[in-house]
């Protein structure tokens, strides 16, 4: 139908028409992202009574009573597809009160930090990255540990690489070959080194810079990690 307009247009509006309620069937299908029944790490997240808890044991010879760290995770969204573990807090106890204070400060804030979400991972490095003013120490297995505050981000580490939250440094094949091609060759040129453990590396051996392991040898006149696979002739 057309309309004449024959008197001067003085205003203008746009005619909404009035919305539609939405009928909702079995057939109806829901995007993902009207789902919001979804529960996400946040800080506000209250504390279950019941948490799942890893307890791990550090010995150091800075100390002749071990420290035990406790890392407790939460399941959230549990039997679902998206059922996640995530840390909620950190404990640590030892019989030795001489670093209590830092200890106290140390699981209040990496705790503080688990349970705002997001991404944690970074506390690994940062917590590695704190060095010792009077000097490091080695662990078994010949491990350079520049402070205590660093073997706890050890531990973390592990900790996050167990429930999925990282992926560990996984050696590739050609790595594993020339770890066990090194190791063979050593054992046969020195029958005293047939014992070694696999946690275990020749007395004589240097630092390795870059898995921070005393297992660095010298043949054939290359440098090559027995933990890592760091080889200089490479």
């Amino acid at each position: 139908m057309t309309i004449k307009i024959d008197r001067k247009i003085v205003d203008c509006s746009v005619v909404k028409q009035p919305s539609q309620p939405t009928i909702i069937t079995a057939d109806t299908a829901i995007p993902p992202a009207a789902v919001t029944n979804v529960v996400h790490m946040h800080e506000k997240l209250e504390r279950p009574q019941m948490l799942y808890g890893t307890t791990y044991k550090i010995t150091t010879p800075l100390s002749e009573h071990a420290l035990y760290v406790t890392i407790n995770d939460i399941i959230l969204n549990p039997d679902t597809k998206h059922e996640l573990r995530r840390p909620f807090e950190l404990f640590i106890n030892s019989k030795n009160m001489d670093h209590f204070q830092w200890i106290v400060a140390v699981t209040r804030i990496v705790s503080a930090v688990f349970r705002k979400g997001g991404d944690v991972t970074f506390l690994v490095e940062e917590l590695r990255c704190v060095f010792d003013p009077h000097g490091g120490y080695f662990k078994k297995g010949g491990k350079f540990m520049p402070s205590l505050v660093a073997e706890i981000g050890d531990v973390l580490e592990s900790h996050l690489i167990m429930i999925g939250l990282l992926k560990g440094d996984q050696l590739d094949n050609n790595q594993k070959k020339l770890i066990q091609e090194k190791r063979a060759e050593l054992e046969k040129r020195h029958p005293d080194f047939v014992n070694i453990a696999t946690d275990e590396f020749p007395e004589n051996a240097t630092l390795c810079k870059k898995c921070m392991t005393k297992a660095m040898i010298f043949m054939d006149g290359c440098l090559t990690c027995l933990n890592c696979g760091e080889s200089k002739c490479s």
